[in-house]
């Protein structure tokens, strides 16, 4: 049969599947609780009015000629649809996205980088900052065996990467970050990574996640000057996931992207160093992450490069339209003075304060649960503990074949219902 498992692309069989698949296909529940995903909404989150608004009108125009809403989400829903073809969200947008959402991402890069300016020609939007990062990656796999392209990974890593990867042909180079400093990004680990896998693979790249994906670590400017110049050595292109640039809470701690530090380093570095980063709606505080949008800002990469960026989304048609909406909402909220302002400000101050607060509490009580250890995050969505399991556990994994830690997340899940995953 031309449909057995068989005649499937090798490649896509080799994609690994992450635990909490594989768990959850075990046994049947009515409800599952997953506290893998990072989706605010999934667990109760409200919206933010001003974007749901807007968006409302821009899918619904009629709503125009006796809107309940504020004046100015009105006045932002014509100017909204207006840059549409045909005045429709229906409609498609060139395959890197609407020009008028490029220009809001870049201009809201220029001010988040302190006047570091930004071309929204360099500026490309896609279904999410997954699907982005899945360009670069293809675009740098290549070779088989000791040439194959690798490139270097965080452990922890976010639980989407390695099947990213897998996906891409793309080896994933291993560095370990610092539990016992916060989950720390340290030089010699990115170094030793390197050295062990040279000559079983073409590093090209280091990805990177700041604030970090399951960590919660914030770099701070010592630190990413040091990758930054790591990669201008060894000649690597740095993919730098900042999805979580909106929630940083730890004390005397703030977000620096890896841009703005690369370019106040001068023009040794900020001229040569290539440099991929990338956003998304998924953030903390907006976190629509169904509407599936988000960009990726190229910098110092070939213009040839850039075309094929471009040829490489076209297969997508276009990200979503309403999405690309959303993200021009998110990047360019209401300004003081306008009349959603304060409403808009004080859901952004609620959501900001309630995953502070369950940071705190969460962090609290895994703690105090006996086996377990967690180190404070300074920012994004997630906590990282470490678990010691009981010797009972590991000896009943051996007995059935399976890893001690899958083993233990798999009892969690028929016992308690509670969906956990290593990563």
């Amino acid at each position: 049969m031309t449909t057995s498992l068989d005649f499937v692309n090798p490649r896509v069989r080799a994609i690994r599947v992450s635990e909490q698949t594989l768990l959850e296909s075990l046994k049947p529940f009515k409800g599952v609780i997953d506290v893998s995903s990072g989706d605010p909404h999934r667990t109760g989150m409200k919206p933010i009015s001003f974007v749901r608004q807007v968006l409302a009108v821009c899918l619904y125009p009629h709503l125009l000629q006796d809107n309940p809403f504020p004046p100015d989400v009105k006045l932002r829903a014509q100017r909204l649809l207006q840059i549409c073809e045909g005045g429709s969200l229906g409609s498609y947008t060139a395959s890197s996205g609407l020009h008028h959402v490029r220009q809001t991402i870049a201009d809201f890069i220029t001010k988040r980088d302190a006047g570091i300016s930004a071309n929204p020609k360099n500026v490309f939007i896609s279904s999410g900052a997954q699907r982005a990062l899945m360009v670069v990656v293809k675009l740098l796999s290549g070779g088989e065996g000791l040439t194959k392209t690798g490139i270097l990974a965080p452990q922890p890593c976010p639980h989407t990467l390695p099947p990213l990867l897998d996906e891409a042909g793309v080896l994933a180079v291993p560095y370990r970050l610092m539990e016992d400093r916060g989950w720390a990004l340290d030089l010699n680990q990115l170094r030793q990574a390197l050295e062990s896998y040279r000559g079983r693979c073409n590093p090209r790249a280091i990805y990177i996640s700041n604030p970090g994906n399951p960590t919660g670590h914030v770099q701070d400017r010592k630190s990413i000057q040091e990758v930054v110049q790591l990669a201008a050595a060894e000649k690597l292109l740095l993919l730098v996931d900042e999805v979580y640039q909106d929630s940083v809470y730890g004390q005397n701690t703030e977000f620096l992207s890896y841009k703005r530090v690369l370019f106040e380093m001068g023009r040794e570095f900020s001229e040569t160093v290539e440099l991929v980063s990338f956003h998304s709606l998924s953030c903390a505080s907006v976190a629509e992450c169904g509407l599936r949008a988000g960009y990726m800002e190229a910098v110092n990469m070939d213009p040839d490069v850039l075309k094929v960026f471009d040829t490489m989304l076209c297969t997508d048609i276009s990200a979503p339209t309403t999405g690309q909406l959303a993200l021009d909402l998110m990047l360019n909220p209401p300004e003081p003075g306008d009349p959603s302002y304060d409403t808009h400000a004080q859901e952004l101050l609620l959501t900001r304060t309630v995953l502070t607060r369950n940071a705190e509490r969460a962090l609290e009580v895994l703690n105090d649960l006996p086996g377990f250890s967690c180190q404070p995050a300074m920012g994004g969505i997630y906590l990282y503990p470490r678990v010691q399991l009981p010797a009972e556990i590991r000896e009943q994994a051996e007995m059935l074949g399976l890893e001690a830690d899958v083993f233990y997340c798999q009892k969690l899940l028929e016992e308690e219902g509670l969906l956990l995953g290593k990563r």
